[in-house]
């Protein structure tokens, strides 16, 4: 096996597949720097020389918007769009973005990547209409409202290429630790309702000259199935992770559990955002020996550079 593994790494490294190329900038998540809007929500811009790619769009439709131009960052290049999956707080911002760039370039946030069963019909335990996808209850009335702005929805349901070293998961298997479950929410199997496991979660891997960095927007699947569902595309180890992961109120079991799976795979940064829960973050860098200047709790204006340092925001 380890020949085998040496053997991959001089094939890829040859033909100069990991190259640490993007460098990302958090524009929404629960804590804000001077003049930033912090909300429960999650998105980050992630630039190269070519291009550049939005992960999730925030919860209120202004947020990214009013975030991105506090950073000078100029979103009307934007055209490839991520949805980690179908709840508010990562949807809310995509159709107000649309609307605002698109005169600037046609093509801006018109091409979306979700995961399979991202519309699927949500509903509340009375079996009332409850989707909150985008700020709509009701799917088809979110995917009228999209077609209209000439957004076009790409459904993921394995792991795919989208760009240059950029990888969605695809819908992510439930092998290694219980699902996150999407409290209130339902979907039907005939006429039964069922509790939704958010089956559409998806992260995005990035595939450096170090290995995979993984960002999620919750991390309903796990970070442990997730964390395996990259080392099969490329059996290479994690060695980041930025976004929200769902860990807060976790039990102190199911943490520790994490950090040494993630130990396991060679974790060697976290900014954990959003849901992640800043006491989780910081046992899990201790499990994994993950040292301070390689640990954020993220915040509006966090960055993390193309050679993997973090720049921190004036509150961190």
């Amino acid at each position: 096996m380890k020949v085998i593994k040496i053997i991959l790494f001089l094939f890829f490294s040859s033909n100069s597949i990991f190259s640490s190329e993007y460098e990302i900038t958090v524009l929404a998540t629960n804590t804000a720097n001077f003049g930033g809007i912090g909300e429960w929500s999650f998105s980050a811009l992630l630039e190269n020389d070519e291009e550049k790619i939005l992960f999730d769009t925030g919860f209120d439709e202004n947020t990214v918007i009013h975030n991105a131009k506090l950073l000078k960052k100029d979103l009307s290049v934007v055209e490839k769009v991520i949805l980690s999956h179908f709840h508010g707080d990562h949807t809310g911002g995509l159709i107000k973005l649309r609307k605002t760039y698109m005169d600037i370039n046609p093509k801006a946030f018109s091409q979306v990547y979700v995961a399979e069963g991202f519309f699927e019909q949500r509903y509340d335990k009375e079996g009332n209409l409850r989707g909150f996808i985008g700020g709509f209850n009701e799917v088809n009335s979110f995917l009228s409202a999209t077609q209209e702005l000439g957004i076009n929805f790409i459904i993921i349901n394995k792991p795919t290429e989208i760009s240059k070293n950029l990888f969605l998961s695809g819908p992510v298997e439930r092998l290694y630790e219980k699902v996150v479950v999407s409290p209130g929410f339902f979907i039907k199997k005939g006429e039964k309702l069922e509790a939704d496991l958010v089956q559409d979660d998806q992260s995005l891997g990035i595939l450096t000259k170090d290995g995979w960095y993984m960002m999620s927007g919750c991390g309903h699947a796990g970070m442990i199935n997730t964390a395996h569902k990259f080392n099969k595309i490329y059996d290479r180890d994690v060695v980041g992770a930025i976004g929200g992961f769902h860990l807060f109120r976790s039990s102190e079991e199911v943490i520790t559990k994490t950090g040494e799976a993630l130990k396991e795979f060679g974790l060697r940064q976290l900014v954990g955002g959003h849901c992640t829960g800043i006491h989780e973050a910081r046992k899990i860098a201790d499990i994994a020996n993950i040292h301070q200047s390689n640990l954020s709790h993220g915040a509006i204006g966090t960055v993390v550079t193309k050679d993997l340092k973090i720049i921190r925001s004036s509150v961190e």
